[in-house]
């Protein structure tokens, strides 16, 4: 027979391999560059490691570790995405505008836990506090914006304004966890019926303001035309001011230089103003100044000698050429 002593030595040799195993394989920790650690002793946190690599702390049960992810995360309100097939939740997604018209919504949360300690111990799950937080933010601003804006060029501001909202109240929940982006999927109208009513209107209001842009278009290019034309004939009747003024200006000068030659001969420039005046009655005419004093009238052909010098001066230059 076994004697209690040998009994008790095996047992007490048996509990010491095992106590120094759980000290052997709970004394040590990794931590990958993805993940966070936290220490906790006797249930309690402590720190919240970061670093990646091996560390060290006290054996369980004193010591325990727990690791969280420092990746984003995605929470998907209205659908579910499993192996590239998309689910959607209709009854989830459907709220009412502040115009009074129903809309289904759906959208993407980024987060990340920031604060390991208040993620494992502030709330019994953090990830439905988010998800019920993210339906709250988007039924609140939904349900304050107008239907256009939902369904068109407002969707960028309903994602702002469900961004700081929802951070707000999480802020307040204090759950250790921080929102990076809100992407709105697809917000749409309910049935067929009511989608191809809205696409016509929202088609026709397209269809006016194209109509009202190629209208202030023309009338812009016909304003420019329009000021064009004004400014040129502001620019001629500017030139043809200056003309008459300085034509008046010659005229006047002409004038007073006739009137002073008049002042100290008067028959000479009577004289001259009279051939002036009948060459500009007559042209091409020639006029003779005779001398008749009741003889005979003496003439000298002047005109007529000229042209024949002329002639052959013309003949020459031709032949030259």
């Amino acid at each position: 027979m076994v004697s209690l002593k040998r009994i008790y030595t095996l047992s007490g040799l048996a509990i010491a391999i095992v106590v120094l195993a759980i000290i052997a394989f709970t004394s040590w920790y990794t931590v990958d560059e993805s993940d966070q650690a936290v220490i906790l002793t006797f249930g309690d946190a402590e720190d919240t490691i970061t670093e990646p690599g091996l560390h060290f702390k006290m054996p369980w049960p004193i010591q325990s570790v727990e690791k969280l992810s420092k990746e984003t995360f995605s929470l998907q309100f209205g659908y579910e995405e499993q192996e590239g097939e998309i689910k959607d939740f209709p009854d989830e997604t459907k709220m009412i505008t502040g115009d009074e018209n129903i809309v289904l919504a759906d959208l993407v949360v980024q987060w990340k836990i920031t604060d390991p300690e208040k993620f494992l111990f502030n709330a019994e799950d953090p990830e439905e506090i988010l998800y019920d937080g993210t339906s709250s933010s988007l039924r609140s601003i939904i349900g304050s914006s107008q239907i256009d804006d939902a369904l068109t060029s407002g969707k960028a501001q309903i994602e702002a304004d469900v961004w700081d909202l929802l951070t707000s109240l999480v802020e307040k929940y204090d759950i250790g966890i921080s929102i990076l982006a809100v992407k709105l999927q697809d917000v749409e109208l309910p049935n067929e019926d009511v989608r191809k009513a809205f696409t016509d209107v929202t088609d026709a209001r397209e269809t006016m303001n194209t109509k009202i842009n190629e209208a202030e278009k023309y009338k812009n290019q016909r304003m420019n035309e329009a000021q064009g034309e004004v400014s040129a004939i502001k620019s001629r009747a500017q030139g043809e001011q200056e003309a008459r003024l300085q034509g008046a200006r010659g005229d006047v000068a002409v004038f007073n230089s006739l009137y002073e030659e008049y002042r100290n001969s008067p028959e000479i420039t009577r004289e001259r103003l009279m051939l002036e005046t009948m060459e500009q009655v007559l042209p091409g005419s020639e006029i003779y100044i005779m001398n008749d004093d009741g003889n005979t009238m003496k003439y000298f052909p002047i005109r007529p000698l000229e042209k024949e010098q002329q002639k052959p001066a013309a003949e020459g230059s031709e032949n030259n050429e």
